[in-house]
C-alpha cells in the first residue's frame, strides 16, 4: 500500500514527515483545514501537524510536506503544504480506521468483528470480495452495501487527490477543486483550456 521506511527527509517543498495519525484534533468540513496528532517515526512524542485534507481519519498513514513553526499559544507545529494519507496496513491501524466513522455502516463493534474475521486483509475484502462481508455475524445485505458504497466514495476521493497532487496542486487547492467539482474534478482539469481558462486562471492550476 505504502512505504513506511522513511519517517522524515527533505525535498524541494520542505521537510517531509511520515507516520500514523493517532487523533484528528480538529477538522473543518467546509475548508478541510485540520489539526492532527501524528506518531512520526523518529519522534518520541506525537507531532502536531496542521494542513488541509479532503478526508482524514485516525489510523491512516500520513505523509506531510512543510515546515516547523512555533505557535505562540499551541507551541511547536508542523505546517503542511501537502498532506497525503493512505489506508493503514497493520491490524491495529485498520481497526482504528474502520471504527472512525469514515466508512458508513462500520462502528466500533463491527470494526473489531471485521478485523477478527479477515485480519490485515479486511480492506482488500471490502474492495474486491464484498460478498464475504456477509459472513460476519450481524452484517446483512443492506449493511454490506452501505459499507461497499462508502468505501468506493473514499477510494474515489483518494484517487482524485493523488491526481491533483501529481499535477502540482497543493493540498488546500486540491480540496477546493474537489469541493467545487466532486467526482468530475479530473475530467474538468483535463478539459481543453478553451473550456475552462477562467477556472484555471482563478485557481492557478494547469497541466
Amino acid at each position: 500500500m505504502h512505504s513506511q521506511k522513511t519517517a522524515r527527509h527533505r525535498d524541494n517543498d520542505g521537510e517531509v514527515l511520515a507516520g500514523t495519525i493517532q487523533r484528528v484534533s480538529y477538522r473543518n468540513e467546509e475548508t478541510g483545514f485540520c489539526v492532527l496528532q501524528v506518531d512520526v517515526r523518529g519522534h518520541r512524542e506525537p507531532a502536531t501537524i496542521i494542513g488541509t485534507a479532503a478526508a482524514i481519519t485516525e489510523g491512516e498513514w500520513l505523509t506531510a510536506t512543510g515546515y516547523w513553526k512555533n505557535h505562540p499559544t499551541y507551541g511547536r507545529q508542523f505546517n503542511a503544504r501537502f498532506l497525503r494519507s493512505s489506508t493503514p496496513s497493520s491490524t491495529d491501524g485498520i481497526e482504528k480506521y474502520l471504527r472512525s466513522g469514515m466508512i458508513r455502516g462500520i462502528g466500533r463493534a463491527y470494526a473489531h468483528k471485521l478485523v477478527e474475521a479477515f485480519g490485515d486483509k479486511v480492506l482488500d475484502v471490502i474492495d474486491t470480495e464484498p460478498d464475504k462481508l456477509r459472513d460476519v455475524p450481524g452484517i446483512g445485505p443492506k449493511r454490506a452495501e452501505r459499507i461497499t458504497d462508502a468505501w468506493a466514495e473514499q477510494k474515489a476521493v483518494r484517487e482524485i487527490m493523488v491526481f491533483l497532487h501529481e499535477h502540482g496542486a497543493s493540498t488546500a487547492r486540491a480540496v477546493r477543486i474537489l469541493k467545487t467539482y466532486g467526482n468530475d474534478a479530473v475530467e474538468v482539469i483535463r478539459t481543453p483550456a478553451s473550456y475552462c481558462t477562467s477556472y484555471k486562471t482563478a485557481s492557478g492550476f494547469s497541466l
